[in-house]
């Protein structure tokens, strides 16, 4: 496999990734810097828009708005005008240090996000939470440092959810129709030479494919754990990973500046930036988008 710089960002911290396959663009974070941005696929445009707060990742919602994880809760804002957003879900108003991280959504509409204490990691008041199409707001497991890269195999009733501090992912029976979890089992833990598990996503093989924090590489797990494929990046924090392109086979790569040192910065120049691996043999599927019952019409 072969690693390229899709365009230059130098994000502090690179993530959110999701393919828009509706306007054929890539939609990505850059959380410390309270940035949403858009990549367009057929001309290289890449857009940017400041936010006053910091954004944990973003989805289409309909036809011309997109849903934020914000250090808030969560909002909806218009797709050209990220900025303009309203929140709908606000559930750290008891402690501000806490922010939303990661999430993906699921073929009922629901959303799953994790969410982290943003001023100390060490902390395990992070959560896994569901956003359902009614607009309700579920805690669905808790006791996490770091909740992240939510990634679902519906055919196959799963879902695996990390906490990154603690370098494990975990394995959830998954019911969606429900929005039902059950029989939480530790999935893998991983070595300090591998760093810390981070994003991820499900390939059309069933396969799940991880960015690693501090490892410098994405991996391809088969569902059993077995690793079937690595390949190195030229920066240390890998953030997130997710497929897209018209036919759904090009694997983009978020990366991130934050906790590298000058000296690591000034060896790692491409850190911040977003890459892609070519020549993975692989294909994703097109990802599941938020569906508010209550806010239709």
């Amino acid at each position: 496999m072969q690693v390229n710089v899709l365009f230059s960002a130098g994000h502090v911290l690179g993530e959110g990734l999701h393919w828009d396959v509706q306007r054929r663009c890539l939609w990505g974070v850059d959380i410390q810097a309270c940035t949403v941005w858009r990549w367009h696929e057929a001309s290289g445009q890449i857009d940017r828009w400041a936010l006053d707060q910091r954004v944990g990742w973003v989805l289409p919602h309909g036809n011309a708005e997109l849903m934020l994880g914000l250090q808030a809760g969560v909002a909806l804002a218009p797709a050209d005008t990220p900025g303009q957003y309203r929140m709908l879900v606000q559930p750290f108003a008891h402690n501000l240090g806490l922010r939303l991280n990661d999430a993906k959504a699921d073929s009922t509409g629901a959303v799953w996000c994790g969410s982290l204490n943003n001023d100390d990691e060490s902390q395990p008041l992070g959560a896994l939470y569901r956003l359902a199409p009614d607009g309700s707001w579920h805690t669905m497991d808790s006791g996490y440092q770091v909740a992240n890269g939510p990634a679902l195999d519906e055919a196959r009733g799963v879902m695996l959810h990390t906490d990154s501090a603690r370098q494990t992912i975990y394995r959830f029976d998954c019911d969606v129709q429900l929005g039902v979890l059950s029989n939480k089992t530790v999935w893998r833990v991983f070595t300090p030479a591998e760093g810390y598990p981070d994003g991820m996503c499900f390939d059309a093989e069933g396969a799940l494919w991880v960015a690693h924090w501090g490892g410098a590489c994405v991996s391809r797990f088969a569902l059993d754990g077995t690793l079937l494929a690595r390949v190195s990046l030229p920066c240390a924090h890998v953030t997130n990973v997710c497929f897209g392109g018209a036919g759904l086979d090009r694997l983009f790569v978020t990366t991130a500046q934050a906790g590298l040192s000058a000296e690591a910065l000034a060896q790692q120049p491409t850190a911040g930036h977003v890459f892609e691996v070519l020549g993975h043999g692989t294909r994703g599927l097109p990802a599941a988008l938020p569906r508010l019952q209550a806010l239709k019409g």
